[in-house]
């Protein structure tokens, strides 16, 4: 809360907010303390643990890019490693530079190198980029932000993310997993980043589904195919009985190795009862700020990027400098974060100045103080100047608030949460598709979704999504099957949901039928009896899935008691009824 110029301006509500997603804010590449601050940026940085400070006053003997020597006028040394390009827990990058030369004389508690998010000392959570408050075609509706294509080129934005993966070989019943190269089933082109040992060399670039640790597991007896189990009768026991247990890239993750760590019990490391070996490997990747990355300013002032435009197209001032960003000023009156307008117009005042300014909270710079500092720059007094629109050259109808805001760019980055299925892992209960990025699962099409498309009268939209896109076991097969041989697509079946809800009515002694429009009632099978009908079908073998389908009895009753059936379908035999009230003397 310190660190937001203009506090006393700001709404209590949106000060939390902005206090808090300092604490968000990503560590970038170029580090850019901002031109208004409130004094409290070298103190903050200096106490955060990041950089490296001297113990005692001395000369500067040594400063390289991995260590810094300070000689002390005793004769003794002092030695300070920094750290280089390691991950922190929020998978963002930890880096330390030095800011001093060799021969340079340094103070007691100094700082002699700077680490993620800062500069020269400061704390530097984001950058200072040129704003302007005006509406853009709608593209900054709803807090969007629209900005400058320079901002991408120049690196403004751009951050280092580093993501840890790990594998490990135990003990199993069957015998000891294995690292290896030598997997089943894989070509040399796939194994062509590999080591000796099977693990990934450092430098690689990897995509999703590459191996990063490559693993076998021993399989038992029971679980060869038909296949192999003929081609060990054919080789005898020499055909290995393990199967591909390899550490992969996760869907939607790609990057560069940049470090790999084995450890083992015979080098003396500590590791999990029944592991014998944990290789890490880490992926490290530069993401350049995109579309849906959020952002925000230190007064509660957050939006996601809608569009990135070529400079060549962003209103520019009368000098011809263009915008950086442009934001919506109908995100100002009703939030009552009035700061971030007084910070634009000290910044503008500062950066032509050419200096840095701080207003501490609660006793920083008055109105009288922003317009003598703006008439000092020689700036427009009211901090508003006539914009042209980058595309045409005209000038727009009034003029409009421009200047200096330091914003930051958040960890809710979109590379992290886009995530798209076909097909997928269903849920053992619900037989629905699992939730979430992590579980590669499906998108919640929940109750008022639901109605949604009720209102829009979409209704073979919702079938599909109700039955063939989630729950219906059947139909998502035969769906999945016509997609795949260009047929049409057959009719929805019953989803799971709903043979739930009759069961459970039936539970209650209830008497539930489901009968088609012509009145004939439709029978509703337990699950595993579709599986094996429909794998019928489509020649499918699920002997090994689904325990053996149980004898049906086909019963009829007396010619004058008729027994409803499900009607004879082109594509698929009649399910004969089974009655469970119906004596011997009574089957034919």
């Amino acid at each position: 809360t310190a660190l937001i110029p203009f506090l006393e301006h700001d709404d209590a509500n949106r000060a939390l907010m902005g206090s808090n997603m300092q604490r968000q804010a990503v560590p970038l590449l170029r580090t850019d303390s901002p031109y208004v601050g409130t004094g409290m940026e070298y103190k903050t940085a200096k106490d955060s643990g990041v950089c490296a400070i001297t113990r005692e006053a001395g000369v500067v003997e040594r400063s390289t890019a991995d260590e810094i020597i300070v000689l002390h006028p005793d004769g003794t040394t002092e030695k300070h490693k920094l750290l280089k390009y390691a991950r922190s827990n929020q998978g963002t990058c930890i880096n330390q530079r030095p800011i001093v030369t060799k021969g340079e004389q340094v103070e007691a508690n100094q700082i002699i190198a700077d680490g993620p998010s800062t500069d020269h000392g400061e704390l530097a959570l984001g950058h200072n980029v040129l704003v302007a408050f005006m509406t853009w075609e709608g593209y900054n509706y709803e807090d969007a932000i629209l900005i400058s294509e320079k901002l991408i080129r120049e690196d403004y934005y751009t951050s280092i993310h580093i993501e840890e993966y790990e594998s490990d070989s135990r003990d199993t019943k069957l015998g000891p997993e294995e690292i290896t190269r030598d997997i089943p089933n894989v070509g040399e082109d796939v194994l062509k980043d590999l080591d000796e040992r099977g693990i990934i060399r450092v430098g690689a670039e990897v995509r999703p589904g590459d191996i990063l640790v490559g693993k076998v597991t021993p399989k038992g007896e029971t679980e060869l195919t038909a296949e192999e189990r003929l081609l060990r009768a054919i080789f005898g026991e020499k055909a290995r009985e393990v199967r591909d247990t390899s550490l992969r890239v996760p869907h939607g993750e790609a990057g560069k190795i940049v470090d790999v760590k084995v450890f083992t019990r015979e080098n003396g490391d500590e590791l999990s009862p029944g592991v014998n070996q944990l290789v890490r490997v880490y992926i490290a990747q530069k993401r350049k700020i995109s579309v849906g990355d959020k952002v925000a300013g230190r007064h509660g002032n957050k939006g996601v990027i809608s569009r990135i435009m070529r400079q060549e197209d962003m209103p520019f001032m009368p000098d011809g400098t263009p915008i950086e960003i442009v934001l919506n000023p109908l995100g100002v009156p009703s939030r009552m974060n009035i700061g971030q307008v007084l910070e634009t117009h000290l910044g503008w005042a500062a950066k032509t100045l050419g200096i840095r300014i701080a207003t501490p909270v609660f006793d920083g710079a008055t109105e009288d103080d922003i317009f003598a500092t703006l008439k000092k720059a020689g700036l427009p007094k009211d901090g508003k100047t006539l914009l042209y629109d980058g595309r045409t050259g005209d000038p727009f109808d009034s003029k409009i608030t421009v200047g200096y805001m330091y914003v930051l760019k958040l960890h809710h980055l979109v590379d992290d949460k886009i995530h798209a299925r076909s097909t997928g892992p269903y849920s053992l209960v619900t037989q629905q598709p699992l939730g979430g990025k992590a579980q590669f699962g499906g998108q919640r099409f929940g109750e008022m979704e639901v109605w949604a498309l009720e209102a829009y009268g979409a209704a073979y939209t919702l079938q599909e999504i109700l039955t063939v896109k989630s729950d219906d076991v059947v139909g998502r097969v035969k769906t999945y099957e016509a997609i795949v041989k260009g047929e049409n697509i057959p009719e929805p079946g019953i989803p799971e949901s709903f043979k739930v809800l009759i069961k459970e009515m039936q539970s209650l002694g209830l008497d539930v039928r489901v009968l088609a429009a012509d009145d004939q009632e439709i029978q509703i099978h337990d699950t595993d009896e579709d599986i094996t009908e429909t794998a019928k079908e489509l020649g499918l073998d699920q002997h090994e899935a689904l325990p053996a389908p149980t004898t049906r009895v086909v019963a009829k009753k007396d010619e004058e008691e008729p027994v409803d059936d499900e009607e004879p379908s082109d594509e698929e035999d009649v399910e004969p009824l089974i009655e469970e009230d119906i004596d011997s003397d009574d089957l034919k």
